[in-house]
């Protein structure tokens, strides 16, 4: 990648510049089709979009990678679909070298007291989930934050079956990533394919709330 095009991340879709993390990379490849790089390391020159299923989906769509390489391009009908499937797969092997390093913690009880006791960096939550056990998850997640702890955020982005796959074991239906660091390079991965889908408006807005009512209890002081 050349120094001109490390400075110049604009998103071909908004037009607006953003940081690495933000965007995603995309190349030609020597058949003449756009391929994502996710480790923004593939030769050539490359474009940028909003690391997001919508604006993939634009700059599919509307023939805006033609445009941007200046020369005709092929891209597959199911672009976003794949760059979906890479980030999962990344996310999910990130998640199992955390497993091996011992910075993932399985089962209701165990990511209970991961969260209540801050260790946690991150809560996972299979797709089967329970509303009980979600519930009583997200109240160990609400109590962490107000007594001054950290805010854990919680993920549904795989299957039982995914997770198990990916953590060795069955029927993972609650996992906590733990603070280290192989933990955070899960983090990494997470928040990024969350983004992409679109995020937890749920999750953001339960924090909000709890900073909100944090904030109003000063002013009260």
């Amino acid at each position: 990648m050349s120094p001109d095009e490390m400075n110049d991340r604009t998103c071909i879709v908004t037009r607006k510049t953003a940081e690495p993390d933000d965007l995603i990379r995309f190349v030609v490849g020597p058949d003449g089709a756009v391929v994502p790089d996710l480790k923004r390391k593939l030769p050539g020159r490359g474009c940028w979009v909003t690391a997001d299923r919508l604006h993939v989906d634009k700059a599919a769509g509307k023939s805006l990678f033609a445009r941007a390489f200046r020369k005709d391009v092929t891209v597959v009908p199911d672009l976003g679909a794949m760059v979906d499937g890479l980030l999962a797969k990344t996310a999910l092997g990130a998640l199992g070298l955390a497993r091996k390093a011992g910075a993932v913690a399985l089962g209701a009880a165990k990511v209970d007291s991961a969260v209540r006791s801050g260790q946690a960096l991150l809560v996972l939550h299979a797709e089967e989930a329970s509303e009980d056990g979600l519930r009583k998850i997200t109240q160990a997640r609400k109590a962490t934050a107000y007594a001054g702890g950290p805010a854990i955020h919680a993920y549904k982005l795989f299957s039982e079956a995914d997770l198990s796959l990916a953590l060795g074991g069955t029927n993972v239906i609650h996992a906590a990533v733990l603070a280290q660091d192989a933990g955070r390079a899960v983090q990494k991965r997470m928040v990024a394919l969350d983004r992409y889908r679109g995020g937890s408006s749920e999750d953001r807005a339960m924090f909000a709330a709890i900073a909100d009512e944090d904030e109003a209890a000063e002013d009260l002081e």
